[in-house]
C-alpha cells in the first residue's frame, strides 16, 4: 500500500519545495499545480477500484470482460487507462502491488517478470496490448 503512494507523495513534496525555493509567487503556484497534477496522474486514484485477482477472474468468467493487471506509477498502465476513457470502468482492474495473487498471475504470464499492464481475456494473457484492442474486447 505504501509503495503505491511513494511517487505521488514525492511529487507533492517537490511542488511544495518549489513554494519555498522560488522567488516568485506565481512561479511557485504554477510549479505546485504541475506537481499536484503529476501526483494525481500517478496515484491509484486515477484508476477504477481494484479488486483481488480471484474476484476479477470470477467476474470475468461471468461477464467475459478483460482483467487488467496494473501497478501505480506505470506509464503504460496510465496510457491504457486514459485511452480507455469511460470504458475503463467496464474492465476488472487488479493492482499487483496490493494483491500477491495478481502479481503471481503476471509473473506466470511474463516469464517471471512483473510486466504491466497485462490484460487477460478468455484465460489468455496479453502484455501491454494496444488500448484500441482492449476496447474491442469490451464490445465483442
Amino acid at each position: 500500500m505504501k509503495r503505491a503512494w511513494t511517487l505521488p507523495i514525492l511529487l507533492v513534496l517537490c511542488g511544495a519545495a518549489g513554494l519555498v525555493l522560488t522567488g516568485s509567487t506565481s512561479t511557485a503556484v504554477v510549479l505546485l499545480v504541475v506537481f499536484l497534477l503529476l501526483a494525481g496522474a500517478h496515484s491509484p486514484l486515477v484508476f477504477p477500484r481494484s479488486v483481488g485477482a480471484l474476484e476479477a477472474e470470477r467476474r470475468s468468467a461471468a461477464d467475459g470482460r478483460p482483467v487488467v493487471y496494473w501497478r501505480p506509477g506505470c506509464q503504460y498502465c496510465l496510457r491504457l487507462r486514459v485511452r480507455l476513457g469511460r470504458d475503463a470502468r467496464r474492465v476488472h482492474w487488479v493492482d499487483i502491488w496490493r494483491d500477491p495473487a495478481g502479481a503471481a498471475v503476471v509473473r506466470a504470464a511474463n516469464q517471471g517478470n512483473e510486466t504491466v499492464p497485462t490484460v487477460v481475456v478468455a484465460a489468455r494473457a496479453h502484455t501491454n496490448p494496444d488500448p484500441a484492442w482492449v476496447r474491442e474486447q469490451l464490445t465483442g
